[in-house]
């Protein structure tokens, strides 16, 4: 998975952080170097429309916050952003094999231009093949050095207009599997898997074994709707408020130390 390897293999170095229920990054391979040089983390001078009175340890525990785009987000000043506290950005780049998000080579330029690390997304849809989605994804993100390792969001999304198909889980299973597979090649970078808690029970995919998760828990801490399953990102948020962004935003939280987060920077970008 990670610079070539699969996600178990590189489990087996992660330290430190599974008693937390999140996932420790790997340290970068011998003679590895950021190939970005990302802006000095800032504390989080984020709020929230509809804040959460956290159980045990919620995000603050963690240094290292982001936020996650799309065309919603209409207005960015990312150097606000920067100071605010935002450690990188995950930008919504397509769906299915037809769409692209109109605002996706907007906020991709204006992001690496403030020095954020980021990575871009993919929404899946299951009424088209891996093939014909990872051609598409392809296509419009490019191979470039420093990007963050691509994303695969899998959710059920009723209000498509395209596809709301929902195939058994033996095929989600194997779709995404195929698109994880297809996109590694090209870019050298195994996907991240971001997903929901209706998405994760309906199709099983605690049985994806090994590889890196980016989670979503508004409400409650990953462990308490996942169980002792680890995770490199957690989504906190849908309702952030972050300076220099307009508008309400997704908020979430790398689960790991500033040092941690320097050296999957180090083995998760692409070279």
């Amino acid at each position: 998975m990670r610079i070539g390897m699969r996600a178990c293999a590189v489990a087996a170095m992660l330290a430190g952080l599974a008693a937390c229920g999140s996932l420790a990054p790997p340290p970068p391979t011998q003679g590895a170097a950021v190939p970005m040089s990302p802006a000095p983390v800032a504390a989080p001078r984020f709020g929230d429309a509809r804040p959460v009175l956290w159980r045990g340890p919620g995000p603050a525990a963690h240094p290292v916050h982001g936020i996650d785009i799309s065309r919603y987000q209409t207005a960015i000043h990312w150097p606000t952003a920067r100071d605010a506290g935002v450690s990188f950005a995950f930008i919504k780049a397509t769906e299915g094999a037809d769409r692209l998000d109109p605002a996706f080579a907007r906020h991709w330029a204006e992001a690496r231009a403030a020095g954020i690390p980021r990575g871009a997304y993919h929404f899946y849809y299951f009424c088209r093949s891996a093939e014909d989605q990872a051609r598409w994804f392809i296509t419009h993100v490019p191979k470039e050095r420093g990007a963050l390792a691509p994303v695969v969001d899998l959710e059920w999304n009723p209000h498509s207009p395209t596809c709301t198909w929902r195939p058994d889980p033996a095929h989600v299973r194997a779709e995404v599997l195929r698109f994880l597979d297809l996109l590694e090649a090209h870019y050298g970078q195994r996907p991240l898997i971001y997903t929901e808690p209706g998405f994760w029970q309906d199709n099983g995919l605690e049985q994806l074994r090994g590889e890196e998760l980016w989670l979503r828990s508004v409400a409650a801490h990953p462990e308490e709707v996942y169980g002792r399953r680890g995770w490199t990102f957690w989504q906190y948020s849908g309702t952030g408020l972050v300076p220099g962004v307009q508008g309400q935003v997704d908020l979430n939280a790398f689960g790991g130390t500033i040092a941690q987060w320097r050296r999957w920077l180090a083995a998760r970008s692409l070279r």
